[in-house]
């Protein structure tokens, strides 16, 4: 369990020095240099992500049940995944209206991928890893979105520009049911060793 929580901390908490400390990551920014700091970022995400990984594999099946999901639960939190998953190639492919209306379509579907999450899976261990990229993935898109209006505010009396076009939005979709499909038939079991259908 130290492993996987020290992972967590430690990815989660490198990037969330933009909610809580943007001040200090611009400063350290300009202290260290664009290289050095982008390294040291990457360098905490990386070990992070790999303690996480590798202590959650550890101690989840192990890890007592605080409920047991009713089946709808599970339905549901497949559906959840379709939003999710179309927010994910949202947040990549340029030109598309998804991106352009929710802005921060990646940390959005972090929280909708979370929630899925705590709705089909009842055991301590997945209720902290769920449940704290889900707090992570809301205090982000609200400090994402404050910044946002900060830029609005700032570039308020420049020129308009030329309204663009959104010629992706098709693609955007039909990209996110694909990838869907294929964790739903099998690509989730390959990588994570459980189907969410029950295949």
């Amino acid at each position: 369990m130290a492993l996987f929580l020290l992972g967590l901390v430690l990815f989660l908490g490198s990037h969330s020095v933009r909610i809580v400390a943007e001040d200090w990551r611009v400063a350290t920014r300009m202290r260290l240099g664009e290289k050095m700091y982008k390294g040291i970022y990457s360098l905490a995400s990386i070990v992070g992500f790999a303690l996480l990984i590798y202590g959650f594999g550890q101690v989840r099946w192990d890890s007592p049940f605080v409920w047991t999901p009713p089946t709808a639960m599970r339905h549901i939190s497949v559906l959840l995944m379709l939003v999710s998953m179309v927010l994910l190639v949202a947040a990549q492919v340029p030109n598309n209206i998804i991106k352009a209306r929710l802005h921060h379509p990646m940390v959005l579907s972090v929280k909708v991928w979370a929630l899925a999450h705590l709705l089909a899976n009842g055991r301590v261990a997945d209720l902290i890893l769920f449940g704290a990229f889900l707090v992570w993935a809301v205090l982000d898109f609200r400090a994402a979105r404050s910044r946002d209006r900060l830029m609005a505010d700032a570039v308020h009396d420049l020129p308009p520009e030329e309204a663009p076009v959104y010629v992706n939005n098709g693609r955007v979709v039909m990209i996110g049911i694909v990838v869907w499909l294929i964790l739903l038939l099998g690509g989730h079991t390959w990588l994570f060793g459980v189907s969410p259908i029950g295949l």
